[in-house]
């Protein structure tokens, strides 16, 4: 376990079981949101998201969290491991909720540039995002996973498997 992806939906913890593992490890950190997100909620361009991603990929050792989906299958030729927490929607939703009432007027130091969690039509979107992300990609991420080569696959379906996992590392 050298290159290891933690994927699912957002506000499923990836970011905190990230940084757990990357502690636990000694491993660089790469937040795929620091990537792709500048100032304001604006995001960087694909060319240069894919340029930036590439350099922390080529790198012998990583822990990376985050979906930015169409860039799963590359991701996928370079790691070793990947975590899928595959949580029910309710829980994430709540969670993105209980995360954006804590931070609400902050940026989050695991997002690019200075990005304010606030209440507005984005952030309702995004929650409705979260709601639908199951039923949209779910079965396209085990699609990608059953067929990627010589990876193994840790499948962890609530907060309980993550902290025993953990605690195994």
């Amino acid at each position: 376990m050298k290159r290891v992806l933690i994927i699912g939906n957002n506000a499923s913890g990836k970011t905190t079981m990230a940084k757990i593992l990357a502690e636990k490890l000694n491993f660089p950190l790469v937040h795929l949101d620091r990537l792709y997100w500048r100032d304001n909620w604006e995001h960087a361009t694909n060319e240069e998201f894919d340029r930036l991603l590439k350099n922390e990929l080529e790198k012998p050792e990583w822990i990376i969290d985050g979906n930015i989906k169409r860039t799963l299958p590359t991701r996928l030729k370079y790691c070793d491991t990947v975590i899928y927490l595959d949580f029910p929607s309710w829980f994430c939703v709540l969670n993105a909720i209980r995360r954006l009432i804590q931070n609400y007027g902050k940026s989050r130091s695991d997002v690019g540039g200075y990005c304010k969690e606030k209440l507005d039509w984005n952030a309702f979107e995004f929650i409705h995002s979260i709601w639908y992300f199951n039923r949209k990609n779910r079965q396209n991420f085990y699609d990608l996973l059953e067929q990627a080569k010589n990876v193994k696959v840790i499948l962890l379906k609530n907060r309980k498997q993550v902290k025993k996992f953990l605690n195994e590392v």
